[in-house]
């Protein structure tokens, strides 16, 4: 008999974890504008901040002292996901934050039987309340990120343009492989968005051929520019699509939120 948990039905939301080891590429920033994209398109997304630096919290106006209950509590066991939800001022999109509490939740539950699986359980627990959930995971292959891919259907990988790109990825895809031999059999990779797209830099464009050439369709159309007003939102709490709609940054985000949910009805059909 299996000890794998289940894996939430098809009545539950699609979970999808943002996960790339490397710091700075985009991933917080993708959650935060992927999740408000999705729910600008009519979806119910919730954002589930796995990162103790709490930056998607902080990128979507929830203030510190507003986070007596985060996403460590839920890990540790000490309330359910469904207490920490918070509403943010972005219609149909919800987050359950986090605290600089949860960089030592690793060796809190280290000695767990079920530590990889904890989040999975929480998640659901939701029911059918939402339909996505993006995980944002910290910038490191750790416990958090373990149970992260645990709880996930799918990773969508953020990559950089820049030189070393394909050298983390291929870490990544390692990771994802022993993740699905041990924990989540049924685990895959949805998509690779390439971002900080730098069109005067010819390093992006050969960047993007040779991620193209690797990843094949794996890899989005879609490809995140580097933006100004993309930089400047977190620092007013605001995803770029409440900051600056007709900027570049959020017409990309709302392009990619659109091709993901046209590749999530072909994998349903399949």
């Amino acid at each position: 008999m299996s000890l794998l948990p289940p894996k939430a039905s098809m009545t539950g939301p699609r979970v999808l974890a943002l996960a790339n080891q490397k710091g700075g590429v985009g991933k917080t920033t993708t959650a935060i504008n992927l999740g408000t994209a999705l729910a600008a398109i009519g979806e119910r997304v919730l954002i589930l901040d796995l990162d103790p630096q709490g930056n998607a919290s902080t990128g979507l106006g929830i203030d510190r002292r507003s986070r007596q209950k985060s996403t460590y509590g839920v890990l540790v066991g000490d309330y359910s996901l469904s207490e920490t939800i918070q509403e943010t001022a972005v219609p149909r999109l919800c987050i359950a934050p986090s605290t600089m509490d949860l960089s030592g939740v690793e060796l809190e539950i280290a000695g767990e039987r079920d530590r990889a699986h904890r989040l999975r359980r929480a998640v659901q627990s939701l029911g059918s309340d939402f339909s996505y959930v993006l995980i944002d995971c910290p910038p490191s292959l750790n416990l958090l990120t373990i149970n992260a891919m645990s709880a996930a259907d799918a990773i969508l990988v953020p990559l950089q343009c820049e030189f070393f790109a394909l050298e983390g990825l291929s870490q990544l895809i390692k990771t994802v492989e022993q993740v699905k031999a041990t924990l989540n059999p049924t685990l895959t990779i949805h998509g690779i968005v390439l971002t900080m797209y730098d069109a005067r830099n010819n390093l992006s464009a050969q960047v993007v051929d040779d991620v193209r050439q690797f990843m094949g369709d794996k890899v989005y159309q879609t490809i995140i520019p580097r933006n100004v007003r993309v930089s400047e939102a977190p620092g007013y709490g605001k995803p770029v699509l409440l900051y600056d709609l007709k900027c570049v940054g959020s017409q990309a985000y709302l392009r990619l939120a659109s091709e993901i949910i046209q590749r999530e009805r072909v994998l349903r059909a399949a």
